[in-house]
């Protein structure tokens, strides 16, 4: 009798282990389709072992990423090979941390995001849909150039559906507590100082160096390769075609210091009035005594 039952538990136990360490049947699509690997690769991947399910949440990882015991990787979300998680990560379903990224400490991952080629600091969050560490829209003739990551700064908030680029020669870098809005794109190479503010809609040409402190309305325009300095504050619908080295405020298509920019739209409503009456601008010196007495309205005379 006894050895009736050794015969008839030996099998049971391996079963039970077998259902504890084979993946579930959704990893193998859930590898296989957001993995980028081959449909044969990915399921002798998973056949091999190399994605297991996570007991914190649901989902998948590779047997070679690096994750703290307290990292929740919710169901759908798949974490790569060599990634590393730090304590109290929360990855959402449907994001994916591909291959040698980091995450610091803290850090909320939402649905739908995907990381690659890149680090993100402590403390921080990124809205559902956004991309991180892809290639840049630059192109190269005759030489692969170099691919670099995305470095994101401690305390930074990424908005839904915003897109940051990875470097081509130099690392993009977002600063500590720096804070950006939905739809954002931000080119590859570009360096972003801390405190900055960016809004919805807003797009940074690569190359583009921000300082600290930078506030950047709603879908303001940075061209490739300019320079802005710190405590600069862009007005919406901006477009930055040159070099702005002093803090201040400015707007305008091409951005100029913002009380320019509010006589050129004064100018430009008087010249398109059609009441009939004839209006000559002042002149500049005539026009400087009333504009040093705090008198913006007045550029003209009715005659």
């Amino acid at each position: 009798m006894a050895a009736v039952l050794r015969r008839t538990a030996a099998p049971m136990a391996a079963a039970a282990m077998f259902r504890l360490s084979a993946p579930p049947r959704h990893a193998a699509r859930l590898a296989r389709f957001l993995g980028g690997a081959s449909s044969a690769s990915s399921d002798a991947a998973v056949a091999s072992g190399e994605f297991v399910p996570w007991h914190n949440g649901g989902g998948v990882l590779h047997r070679a990423a690096s994750v703290d015991p307290t990292v929740v990787v919710e169901a759908g979300a798949v974490v790569h090979s060599g990634a590393v998680l730090g304590k109290d990560v929360v990855v959402g379903s449907g994001a994916v941390v591909g291959p040698s990224v980091s995450i610091g400490q803290s850090t909320r991952i939402w649905y739908n995001v995907v990381l690659s080629n890149c680090s993100v600091g402590e403390f921080c969050t990124i809205h559902n849909g956004a991309c991180i560490g892809q290639d840049g829209f630059g192109f190269f003739v005759g030489d692969d150039g170099q691919m670099l990551h995305a470095k994101i700064g401690n305390h930074v908030e990424i908005g839904a559906n915003t897109c940051i680029d990875r470097g081509s020669w130099r690392d993009t870098v977002i600063g500590d507590e720096t804070k950006i809005d939905n739809l954002v794109q931000i080119g590859h190479n570009v360096v972003i100082g801390k405190c900055c503010m960016i809004c919805g809609q807003a797009g940074i040409a690569g190359s583009a160096t921000l300082g600290d402190y930078v506030t950047l309305g709603g879908r303001v325009a940075i061209r490739d390769h300019v320079s802005i300095a710190s405590k600069v504050r862009l007005a919406a619908n901006s477009s930055v075609t040159k070099d702005i080295q002093k803090p201040g405020d400015y707007g305008g298509f091409p951005a100029v210091p913002i009380n320019e920019w509010r006589r050129q739209t004064a100018n430009l409503r008087i010249f398109s009035k059609k009441d009939g009456g004839r209006r000559y601008l002042l002149s500049e010196a005539d026009a400087y005594p009333i504009l040093s007495n705090g008198i913006t309205d007045i550029f003209y005379l009715n005659i």
